[in-house]
C-alpha cells in the first residue's frame, strides 16, 4: 500500500470522518464538552469509567525499520546565525514570556490543567499538536529544570503563514503563569550570509532529550524527524511585517517573533524492501530505555490523503551515553497495533499508551496480553510521560479543537492495568 505524504496524515482524522458535522455538537453529544464557561472553555468531563479489555498488539520484525541521522547538516549556518543575530537561553526566553495561561479542568481524574491565552485558544490558523517537557530533557534532577526552568513545550502548526512553532510554558511556582512562542526555522544561505525559512510541517509529536528537540515530520520523503538544539535559540527583530522571514540586509525577521529555533539536523526513516514506509504521526521519549517511540495515524474508510491499513508503533534507541542516534540505527521493538486514529503514544518501563482520538479512548498495554482501554477526551493529541521522584508519575496530553485546547496531566497509575 502506498502512503501519500501530505499534511493530513499527521493530524487528527476527526475532520476527515466528521467534516460535515459541527464539532461542538459532537462533543456535547458525547458528553465530553461539559458546561461552557463564559470564555468558552470546557469544564469537567464525566468521571473515569471502568476499564475495558482490548486486543493485543502483534510483533513485527524490528530489523525492517532503520534510521539515518545527520546532526551536522546545518552546523555552520546555525553558528553564523547565533554570531550575527544573537542568541538566547531558555531562561532568557522565559524571562520575557509574554502570554498568560489560565487554569483548566478537563477530566475529573486530572492532576494539572491549563489553557492558553485566547490568541492561541481561538486561532483557526494555529493548531496545537505535540507535547514534551523539561522532565524529558533532564529527568527528575533539580526538580526537572532545564537551564534553571521547569517548562512544558507544545508544538503548533500554523496555516497563515504556513509555519511551525513551539510554545514554551513556565511550569514552576517560582515564576509567573506565562509562556512564549518560538518559531521553528530551517537555516538557508551560507555561513557568510546565513538566513532561514519557515518549516511548514504538522509537528504531530515532539520529544526533548538533553539539549535536543526531536520533531516528527510526516511530510518529507523519506520522512522521520527534524532535530533542533534548545541551547541554540536565535534572537530576531520583532519589527517589519508579519510576512517577513529570514535575512533582510543585516537584520533577521521571523513574522514578528522575537525568537527562532533553527534546525540542526535530520533523522530519516527507512524500511526494508516490501515494507510500507512509516507514517511519522507522533513521537515521545522513553527515558528508561533511552529511546524514542513513534506511532502512525491511520484511518478506516477516511479517503483523501489519510493513510489506511494496519497501524504500527516502533522504538528506536539512542547511542549509548548520548542524546543522539547513531549514523545508522535499527529499531529494537516494532508492533502492529490493533487500533486506528492514533494521535498520541508514550512508553515507559516496557509499557505503552496509545491515544485513539476518534473513539475518545486511551489504551494501555503492559507489554504482554490484551490492552486495557479507558475513556479519554475527544480531539486528544500527543502524550508525554512525566517522571517524578517525590510524587506520582504523570501523563501529559492536550486537545486541538478550536476554542477548546487545554493541556492537562493525569496520574499514569490511574491509566495503567
Amino acid at each position: 500500500m502506498s502512503t501519500h505524504r501530505s499534511e493530513p496524515i499527521a493530524g487528527s482524522g476527526e475532520e476527515a470522518t466528521r467534516r460535515h458535522v459541527d464539532r461542538r455538537t459532537i462533543l456535547r453529544g458525547a458528553g465530553l464538552l461539559g458546561t461552557l464557561t463564559a470564555a468558552g472553555g470546557a469544564l469537567a468531563a464525566p468521571a473515569q469509567a471502568a476499564p475495558a479489555q482490548a486486543a493485543t498488539p502483534g510483533d513485527l520484525d524490528p530489523k525492517d525499520f532503520t534510521l539515518t541521522a545527520d546532526y551536522d547538516e546545518h552546523t555552520s549556518r546555525v553558528a553564523a546565525l547565533l554570531d550575527q543575530a544573537g542568541g538566547a537561553s531558555v531562561s532568557d526566553v522565559m524571562d520575557h514570556a509574554n502570554h498568560d495561561r489560565t487554569p483548566a479542568t478537563v477530566l475529573d481524574t486530572q492532576v494539572h490543567g491549563f489553557r492558553f491565552a485566547s490568541s492561541d485558544e481561538n486561532d483557526p490558523d494555529a493548531v496545537p499538536q505535540g507535547i514534551t517537557t523539561s522532565r524529558d530533557a533532564v529527568g527528575t534532577a533539580g526538580n526537572g529544570r532545564y537551564d534553571g526552568r521547569q517548562v512544558i513545550a507544545v508544538s503548533f502548526y500554523n496555516n497563515s503563514p504556513k509555519s511551525s512553532r513551539i510554545n514554551l510554558i513556565d511550569w514552576d511556582a517560582n515564576h509567573p503563569d506565562s509562556y512564549r512562542r518560538i518559531l521553528l526555522v530551517e537555516p538557508t544561505g551560507t555561513a557568510a550570509e546565513p538566513s532561514f525559512q519557515d518549516i511548514g510541517i504538522h509537528v504531530g509529536g515532539i520529544a526533548w532529550y538533553e539539549d535536543l528537540l526531536y520533531v516528527a515530520d510526516s511530510t518529507a520523503s523519506p520522512n522521520g524527524m527534524r532535530v533542533f538544539d534548545m541551547s541554540k535559540i536565535v534572537t530576531t527583530d520583532t519589527g517589519g511585517s508579519k510576512d517577513q522571514i529570514g535575512r533582510v540586509g543585516d537584520s533577521f525577521y521571523a513574522h514578528n517573533y522575537a525568537y527562532v529555533l533553527p534546525q540542526v539536523g535530520t533523522v530519516s526513516s527507512e524500511v526494508a524492501d516490501g515494507t510500507t514506509e512509516l507514517v511519522w504521526s507522533t513521537i515521545s521519549l522513553d527515558r528508561v530505555s533511552r529511546s524514542i517511540v513513534m506511532a502512525e495515524y491511520r484511518c478506516v474508510d477516511c479517503g483523501g490523503d489519510y493513510p489506511e491499513g494496519p497501524t504500527r508503533a516502533v522504538r528506536f534507541p539512542f547511542e549509548k551515553g548520548g542524546a543522539t542516534f547513531a549514523e545508522k540505527t535499527t529499531a529494537t521493538e516494532a508492533l502492529e497495533v490493533p487500533l486506528h486514529y492514533l494521535n498520541g503514544v508514550a512508553s515507559h518501563n516496557g509499557r505503552w499508551w496509545f491515544n485513539d482520538s476518534h473513539h475518545k479512548t486511551l489504551h494501555h498495554w503492559s507489554g504482554s496480553g490484551a490492552m486495557t482501554s479507558y475513556p479519554w477526551v475527544s480531539w486528544g493529541e500527543s502524550l508525554s510521560y512525566w517522571e517524578d521522584a517525590d510524587g506520582p508519575d504523570l501523563l501529559w496530553c492536550l486537545k486541538e479543537d478550536e476554542g477548546d485546547r487545554p493541556v492537562f496531566a493525569v496520574k499514569q497509575g490511574d491509566y495503567s492495568s
